[in-house]
């Protein structure tokens, strides 16, 4: 998935004795001691890149080249006060480029990054990663600052662990209002949940449902990660070792359901929100809510939607829907195949829940066909995770001293600009060594794709989050031809069947919208108004001007962790790498607001689409 360091012939990476990232280190930090902007944009090449998740912008955002460097520290330099850059492994070189793992400190917070250094007359920054990994003097207590748990000694008025549980319990929401909430209690609600827990931030996370893990539990009976095991750990606490490489639906929702109640996440299951506004003058949230079908208010200063990017199903309206006499419902409402032998199904789409629920279908001796209506890139599991995924995110990384955290980085050091450009070769090699069943696909009559420029998959995802299938078994089905295989747009339902746009008629006792989701923005006009989900705009994707991501160009995920144009209000999301790795920068933004900490914010996300 990542590849960025990997050259034609490159040879095996050495330890540069020379060292030209500690003497580049320390001329950057010595420009930035002088306040000298323009000699520190000149240790930058003529195209580079310089990501900042929270530590410099209290934004996640990427500038480009020397110029936009020096906007960034001509803009920050004085308030962040930088130091302490300092290697903290020492660097290799390979290919001519030296990647460097580095350290460093501002005014309230300590950093981590990884500089990519070529030789452009002199040693230059290709491409610069800083991240905020505490602030000062609010450390998370883990390791030697572990709490005791246990107090020795005679107490006449000792409370116990479990009464200070129970008191926060009975308090919260009453006495004490909490100073995030979190709505939506899936891994995205959790992971942000435990982030603010360690960090000491008076949070609450609610869902709708009667468990933490039912979002997974109340899915079609076949749905499992397509993501391996390494690239899906949760913050704190990984995966044990004998954790399935690809894990069930229910078996993810008791591990969500464990990990809450381990974490100590303040969660209120069988809660709704249903109705929030902002006031200005008090800068606090009133958001109305029914836990458990008794109403009350809350009143948060910040508000994080949490419901997932994948949660706000994009149901069509086809003519006929309402005269159709069988039954109809979007992927997300789907129970799976049990009741269903025997019976004519039409799947619309082709994409991963599409594809998923055929096979379990027809596992289920049901009578099945999927309507194509664009084309789907596909890219077959084992595959994915040998060619794009293997070097981060595996036994085999691990073994090479990549661990989680490190893959993390590494991966968020690549900047979005060009990180096609790296995607193309490794999606070829994909192509070729799965020649074989690309053909009979085709053969068979499916639209395939590599996305608009060949980068395949992941960068579909960060796009447009659509448009494609890990393949763990289904596609086979409709190169055989034991799932049904229809192509064009849907023009009407009749009483017992789906009429296609050329004619064509598909009898149907079950029609499924296998039709993906809106964008995130969605949950704010349902829960807030229309007006700031328009103020906040097009929640996800970059602005690559492709296929579903409309420019301009906007370097980042639109709206994603960080602060948008409504005061206070965040989203947070995305799959459980993005839900891991970004609740920490997430929660260090309003860990920071909660203790008073200044947090001007540089390019704030500006809005160029209303959704």
């Amino acid at each position: 998935m990542t590849q960025l360091d990997e050259r034609p012939a490159a040879a095996a990476a050495t330890t540069d004795t020379a060292d030209p990232a500690s003497a580049w280190l320390a001329t950057f930090e010595d420009a930035l001691t002088a306040r000298d902007v323009s000699r520190a944009a000149g240790l930058f090449a003529a195209t580079s890149f310089w990501r900042d998740l929270v530590s410099f912008t209290w934004n996640i955002t990427t500038v480009e080249n020397p110029d936009g460097v020096a906007d960034l520290l001509g803009a920050n330099l004085d308030r962040v006060d930088p130091s302490g850059f300092r290697l903290s492994e020492p660097a290799t070189t390979e290919d001519g480029v030296t990647t460097a793992w580095f350290e460093f400190e501002t005014a309230v917070g300590r950093g981590r990054g990884l500089a990519r250094i070529i030789d452009e007359d002199g040693p230059k920054a290709w491409t610069f990663l800083t991240t905020m990994h505490e602030l000062k003097g609010h450390e998370e207590p883990r390791g030697v600052r572990r709490p005791m748990g246990a107090e020795h000694g005679a107490n006449k008025s000792r409370v116990t662990w479990l009464e200070k549980r129970q008191a926060e319990d009975a308090t919260l929401g009453a006495e004490a209002q909490p100073y995030v909430l979190v709505v939506g209690g899936g891994q995205g609600g959790i992971a942000l949940g435990a982030r603010l827990r360690q960090l000491g931030v008076p949070s609450l996370v609610i869902d709708k449902h009667p468990r933490p893990g039912d979002q997974w539990r109340k899915r079609y009976k076949s749905l499992c990660l397509h993501d391996p095991v390494w690239y899906d750990h949760l913050p704190y606490l990984k995966f044990p070792d004998n954790w399935p490489v690809f894990a069930p639906k229910d078996k993810v929702g008791d591990w969500l359901e464990f990990y809450t109640r381990v974490m100590e996440v303040p969660y209120w299951s069988s809660t709704v929100a249903t109705k929030a506004s902002y006031d200005e003058a008090t800068g606090e949230w009133t958001v109305e809510v029914e836990r458990e079908g008794m109403p009350l208010v809350l009143r948060p200063t910040h508000l994080v939607l949490a419901t997932g990017m994948s949660g706000k199903p994009n149901i069509p309206d086809i003519p006929g829907m309402d005269v159709f006499r069988g039954e109809q419902h979007h992927s997300s409402q789907h129970p799976g195949p049990d009741a269903y032998a025997g019976k004519k199904v039409v799947v619309i789409g082709s994409n991963n829940s599409a594809f998923d629920i055929c096979g379990a279908l027809w596992e289920h001796d049901a009578d099945v066909t999927m309507v194509q209506r664009s084309s789907t890139h596909i890219v077959k599991s084992d595959t994915l995770m040998d060619i794009g995924l293997g070097d981060l995110y595996s036994e085999r990384a691990l073994a090479a001293g990549v661990t989680t955290e490190k893959a993390d980085l590494i991966f968020a050091s690549l900047p979005y600009r060009i990180m096609h450009e790296f995607q193309k070769p490794l999606y070829d090699q994909m192509r070729e060594r799965d020649r074989d069943f690309y053909d009979r696909m085709e053969a068979a009559g499916f639209d395939l794709d590599w996305g608009d420029d060949g980068s395949g998959l992941f960068m579909k995802y960060l796009r447009r989050g659509s448009g494609y299938y890990i393949d763990v078994g289904a596609a086979e089905l409709v190169a055989d031809g034991e799932v049904k295989l229809a192509k064009g747009q849907v023009d009407h339902l009749t009483e017992t069947s789906v009429v296609l746009a050329d004619g064509t008629e598909l009898e149907a006792d079950l029609v499924v919208y296998a039709t993906g989701y809106g964008s995130m923005n969605g949950w704010a006009a349902d829960l807030i108004s229309q007006e700031v989900a328009d103020r906040v705009g097009k929640v996800w994707g970059l602005g690559s001007d492709t296929t579903k991501d409309p420019g301009p160009w906007e370097g980042e995920q639109r709206n994603m962790w960080k602060p948008t144009q409504q005061e206070n209000l965040w989203f947070h999301g995305g799959n459980l790498h993005q839900s891991r790795h970004y609740s920490l920068y997430l929660a260090l933004q309003l860990k920071a607001r909660h203790v008073g900490i200044d947090t001007p914010v540089y390019r704030l996300q500006e809005v160029h689409h209303l959704g």
